[in-house]
This record gives structure tokens, C-alpha cells and sequence, in this order.
């Protein structure tokens, strides 16, 4: 379905919704690049005590809290559903419970008050925030590493993706969380595993680096993970607080190794493609991290390429994105029916080859 752009004195504005995970967000974004309000409720403290997100709890959560928030979202920009041009929501991937919640409540909005419905790619949302927070052109090369998903795409415009490497089994954020678990540090691990690591010795624990010099530009964790636990079985208990901060510190250097060689064959790849031009973009929950950006910030600059990472806050997940790729989207004329059926599995790049062992993340 095609839509004309609607007449209004403002630029298009969109309210967007992201369920997919455990944060339920809403954001009114506009045209302009103006966030003008950014809700995000966190689950963390809901989930802690499983030391990961159980996915009927997460859904109860974005019921109970959704409405609340796109009220506060509308109070915050000052503005009614009139203001309203647009309603988008993460149509997937996701826990498919949580992004039922975003979805209906998008659909319901949509339909009671005769505005387009856009079904947003989640990893989309995290493709093109670049875009929202640095007006960045395409093409760019994006490294998206989040939870879920670790992946190298080439981004060439919206909705055309080139996957040049993925994930063979754990995403690196599954592999910050276990690794937090192993050392007894909270839940979400990756800021846990970046707080102790600052104290900690990188050199002391020699780790696998999964995948380096290999060909390709595909990732592996779930045997650095499995020596982390060897490597701490060996150690007397309990851990002594050096033992944390220097094993939080040798798998972070470890991650940021395995990232850096894996983004050095992709640039490669990426030049290959567009000798001018373009960027290295860092995405997702992940790309928060100081000593990750760090490593690829420097990269970058070797390979004579601008690095972008958005600001924190739009790195995890976020309505602005959702909002912001329903903006991408609807000025091209896209819209979505209202019997848009929400999707656990939709990868970016549909004629990427399936990777192995990577499930329905791939």
C-alpha cells in the first residue's frame, strides 16, 4: 500500500513504539530530526531475579505499562493524537508475545483515528538511527550488536541491506549476560562486565578469540563463554574481587578483539563496494560500550573512515528509532495494512544464506 504525504502546517510527526524486548518505549519524533518526547520503561529489575528476560513476564509488563506511557509521550511533546501523522511499531523480530502488545496498540490508534500504520524492523530501528542522531547518508557499513544480534551489514537506503557476517550461535550481548552470570555480576551483564572491568587486568586470563583470521566476517561466542567458565572452575571460591574485575576485563578485550578483526574484513568488503565515502556505524545495546567503541573508533580511523555511534540512550532499544525508520518509510510512500501479522523471525537481508546454529536470530 502506497500513502500521500498528509498536509500539515508541522513536519511529519510519528509516534513510535518498540516491545520487542524487555523495555517497552514510546517516542513522537519528527521529520526535522526532533525527538520531541522519548519514554522508556524499564523491565530490568522485573526480570533480575532470573538472571535473564522470561518472555510472559515481559509481555504482562508492555500491557500494563503501554498506555501509560504514550499518554505521557503525548504530554510530553505537548500534543494530542491530532498531532499525530503517523503511528509505527516494531512489527519484529522479537518475543513475539511482547511485540503483539506494540503492535495492537499501534493498529488500534491507526484504525480509531484514520492514521497510517507502519510495522517497523526492529533491527531497521537500530539501522538507520545513525540517520536520526547524525543525519548520516547512505551508504555506511553498520556493525549491529545488541542482546539478539550481531550482525555486518552494508546499509545502501531503507529497506536494502547487504548481510556480510552474522552470528554462527551467540550474540555478544547473551554472551556479556552469561559471562556476568559466571562471575556473579547483575543483570543486564554488559554494563556489569564495563563497571568491573575498569579495575581489571585485560592480559591475565588468555581467552579464545573466537574467529579471528578466519575468512568471512561471521562471529562466534559460545566458546569464548564456555572458557570463561573452564577458566573459572580452575580458581579457588569464592572469586576474589580481582579475579572479577580481571576476567570482566580479559573478555571485554577479548569481544573487542574479535569485533575489531571482524569489522576490518567487512570495511574491506565495504570498499570494495563504495571505494568513497561512507562510514562504520555501531548499533545496538552493545555499542554502548566505552571499550568496545573505542577499539572500533580507532579502526575506523586506520581505514580512513568517519566512525558514528549514536548516543547512548538510542543504542538500546528505543521508540525514537521506531518512530524515526516509520519517518524513513512513510516518506517513501510505505504504509502497512492493518492485518499485519507480527513476525518472531525477519531478517534485514532476506537472501543471506541462514547461518548455522544461530536460530531464529540469524
Amino acid at each position: 500500500m502506497t500513502a500521500a504525504t498528509p498536509h500539515h502546517a508541522h513536519p511529519l510527526r510519528v509516534l513510535g513504539i518498540e516491545t520487542s524486548c524487555d523495555e517497552t518505549a514510546v517516542a513522537i519524533v519528527d521529520a526535522d530530526r526532533r525527538i520531541l518526547a522519548d519514554r522508556v520503561l524499564s523491565q530490568t529489575g522485573v526480570h533480575a531475579p532470573y538472571g535473564g528476560i522470561v518472555p510472559e513476564i515481559a509481555a504482562r509488563a508492555h500491557l500494563d505499562h503501554l498506555d501509560g506511557l504514550i499518554r505521557d509521550a503525548l504530554a510530553e511533546a505537548g500534543i494530542g493524537l491530532d498531532g499525530i501523522d503517523a503511528v509505527a511499531a516494531t512489527g519484529g523480530p522479537g518475543l513475539i508475545g511482547g511485540v503483539m502488545v506494540g503492535v495492537m496498540a499501534a493498529k488500534g490508534m491507526a484504525l480509531a483515528r484514520g492514521l497510517p500504520f507502519l510495522a517497523v524492523n526492529h533491527l531497521e530501528g537500530h539501522a538507520l538511527t545513525a540517520r536520526l542522531s547524525h543525519g548520516l547518508e547512505f551508504p555506511y557499513l553498520l556493525l549491529l550488536v545488541s542482546g539478539g544480534h550481531t550482525q555486518l551489514l552494508v546499509v545502501e537506503g531503507v529497506g536494502r541491506y547487504t548481510r556480510l557476517g552474522t552470528t554462527i550461535d551467540d550474540a555478544a550481548g547473551e554472551a556479556f549476560d552469561k559471562t556476568a552470570k559466571l562471575l556473579g555480576l547483575p543483570y543486564p551483564g554488559g554494563p556489569a562486565i564495563e563497571r568491573a572491568a575498569r579495575d581489571g587486568d585485560p592480559r591475565r586470563f588468555a581467552l579464545p578469540r573466537p574467529m579471528i583470521g578466519r575468512p568471512g566476517c561471521d562471529f562466534s561466542f559460545s566458546g569464548l563463554k564456555t572458557a570463561v567458565r573452564h577458566a573459572l572452575a580452575d580458581l579457588p571460591a569464592p572469586l576474589s574481587a580481582r579475579d572479577v574485575a580481571d576476567m570482566a576485563a580479559s573478555f571485554q578485550a577479548t569481544v573487542a578483539a574479535v569485533m575489531a578483526d571482524r569489522c576490518r574484513r567487512a570495511i574491506a568488503l565495504f570498499r570494495d563496494r563504495h571505494p568513497t565515502g561512507g562510514a562504520l556505524v555501531v548499533a545496538g545495546g552493545v555499542a554502548a560500550n566505552t571499550a568496545l567503541r573505542a577499539s572500533l573508533e580507532r579502526l575506523a580511523t586506520d581505514a580512513d573512515l568517519p566512525f558514528v555511534a549514536p548516543p547512548h540512550r538510542l543504542c538500546t532499544d528505543n521508540g525514537a528509532m521506531i518512530a524515526w525508520a516509520g519517518i524513513e518509510r512513510f516518506r517513501l510512500g510505505q504504509q502497512d495494512g492493518l492485518d499485519f501479522a507480527p513476525r518472531p523471525r525477519w531478517p534485514l537481508d532476506p537472501t543471506a544464506a541462514r547461518a548455522i546454529g544461530a536460530g531464529v536470530k540469524a
